[in-house]
């Protein structure tokens, strides 16, 4: 019943509206793409221009944040390439170089997984946002990024286990509890 209240009140609402919704999982997703907060912002702007630009080609009944997320997929990979053909100096310039400006006081332990995920490969790391951060189903993440569900499957088992070498834990509940000795506990162990 639940469910079809939601498609009948989504089905009702302007797209616009429903955009506008969307801009806090658009600012995650494009800092998938980007460490500068700035320039995932102007990710997140160029894709919302594109996408109320082109809204008379959205078709009714898909899913708004699949279509704005393959935009903002799209022009990512746009700029990568203009980029490349554009790019000022030799390989060791200065500009080139990425400006990572703390934003907030991390964890040592988030710290250490956000910079994990930074490694992965590019496909991993985007599958692993999109489903493991975004919490986006394996159908929704296979249309943004044009492959098969299986591939999605795949890309976030690798990723997963990646991670885990990364952090040098044996299990997923290890990366979560770990188990460190405390002077004052009986049994030597202490979950942080």
């Amino acid at each position: 019943m639940a469910s079809s209240q939601h498609l009948r009140d989504s089905a009702q609402r302007h797209p616009g509206s429903e955009i506008v919704d969307l801009i806090p999982a658009l600012r995650a997703f494009a800092r998938t793409f980007y460490r500068d907060p700035n320039d995932a912002d102007d990710l997140v702007q160029e894709t919302l221009t594109k996408g109320l630009a082109h809204l008379h080609q959205f078709e009714a009944g898909t899913s708004m944040k699949s279509w704005l997320f393959t935009i903002m997929r799209n022009t990512f990979y746009t700029k990568i390439k203009v980029a490349k053909r554009e790019a000022p100096g030799s390989a060791d310039c200065v500009s080139a170089r990425p400006v990572v400006n703390a934003t907030q006081e991390w964890s040592a332990r988030g710290l250490e997984i956000h910079n994990a995920i930074q490694r992965l490969p590019e496909q991993q790391r985007e599958v692993m946002m999109l489903i493991g951060v975004l919490g986006m189903s394996y159908e929704e993440a296979a249309t943004i990024c044009n492959c098969a569900i299986g591939t999605i499957k795949s890309r976030l088992n690798r990723a997963r286990l990646r991670l885990l070498a990364e952090l040098g834990e044996k299990s997923s509940l290890s990366a979560v509890e770990r188990e460190e000795a405390s002077p004052g506990s009986d049994n030597g162990i202490f979950y942080a």
